[in-house]
């Protein structure tokens, strides 16, 4: 089915109001995964469903040929408590498309799915072209992309739908947080005691405000610790015996997860146990064909500090998307209509260039 890239994006758009007013918080994604496949299913593509995973490929897939996954989430986190409009109410006020998931990353996703149906049956493709809507994003959940990459076929390079300004997210900084204790000598608070582990806790904050990792990326900056979490004691005349603290860490690309935690076994002033040590940095070379059909539309590259789907990839990837990362999260989210429009034009233009690349 042969459907042009206005009427595209104007059913993306209504696929977006859709998606917005039904709940679908991560783990409880049922509703927005069936819509999800229907939408497909409505241009002719043949869909399958893992989970809440909704994926499929291009009409004409060759397995001869490498693999482009095109993906977003369709998760949301809940909203916070300072809306003032309903986060399930799909409306439009100048030009802007309220409600939750609008720009983290339903107006990526739709684009995506817009720019997987404009090429779904082209015969001429250098590459497949997998696409698919995951689950489980927000709180990295064991049914969202991780459960599903493993059943799909390997992929050479991917572009993440993630609120960019469509701008090239060439880098990624990875997460790891860490659980840290700072111990002391538990009393009653009557008596002296010179090993009080609040106290000894303001040098080890001091510590991890100050510190800095020796290799700075030219792409994502300085790996950058924050203390995010602090919880001690249980009652007012009891010095506790242990503090324990929550560090976010972002790692950039000189580093792997399991280097950074082997640094700070070493030289941090207490004990620290990873979470995980699994959502590491990702990255695409600049010189990359499709970060170059990017480029040659005058799109800029950068790094980015947050996380995303491509940290469970080991291919190379982009980050790419209309919106802005600075409304994702925030009361009354939104995104531009024209963000939308922009985004399926782009993203379909930047492809057109790239896959028509010879390799």
């Amino acid at each position: 089915m042969i459907v042009d890239k206005e009427t595209l994006t104007q059913e993306a758009i209504t696929l977006l109001k859709e998606l917005i007013s039904i709940p679908s918080f991560s783990e409880e994604e049922d509703e927005t995964a069936t819509a999800i496949d229907n939408w497909l299913e409505k241009f002719g593509v043949n869909t399958h469903r893992q989970y809440n995973n909704i994926y499929a490929f291009n009409k004409h897939y060759d397995k001869n040929k490498p693999n482009l996954l095109l993906n977003s989430h369709h998760d949301t986190v809940k909203p916070n408590s300072a809306y003032t409009k309903d986060p399930f109410n799909p409306h439009v006020e100048n030009g802007k498309l309220y409600g939750l998931g609008s720009n983290d990353a339903g107006g990526c996703l739709v684009s995506l799915l817009a720019t997987f149906v404009h090429f779904y049956d082209r015969k001429d493709l250098n590459y497949n072209i997998i696409m698919a809507a995951t689950a489980e994003e927000e709180d990295a959940g064991d049914k969202s992309i991780s459960a599903l990459l493993p059943i799909l076929p390997e992929i050479e390079v991917a572009i993440v739908g993630e609120p960019t300004l469509m701008q090239l997210a060439i880098a990624e900084k990875g997460l790891v947080v860490f659980e840290g204790v700072v111990e002391g000598t538990p009393s009653h608070a009557a008596h002296p005691n010179d090993n009080n582990a609040i106290y000894n806790t303001i040098e080890v904050l001091n510590w991890f405000k100050n510190y800095r990792f020796e290799k700075v990326s030219s792409v994502l900056g300085e790996v950058k610790m924050t203390v995010t979490q602090i919880k001690a004691g249980s009652q007012h005349n009891v010095v506790p015996g242990h503090v324990d603290l929550v560090i976010d860490t972002r790692v950039n690309d000189c580093y792997s997860n399991e280097e950074v935690y082997e640094i700070l076994k070493k030289e941090a002033p207490c004990k620290l146990t990873p979470r995980s040590l699994n959502l590491s940095s990702s990255s695409i070379s600049a010189k990359h064909p499709l970060v170059q059909s990017g480029i040659a539309l005058n799109r800029d590259t950068y790094g980015s500090p947050t996380l995303s789907d491509q940290a469970e990839l080991s291919c190379q990837s982009l980050k790419l998307g209309p919106g802005d990362s600075t409304r994702s999260h925030s009361a009354n989210e939104y995104i531009h209509l024209y963000e939308i429009e922009e985004g399926v034009d782009l993203y379909i233009k930047i492809l057109e260039g790239f896959l028509g690349t010879k390799h």
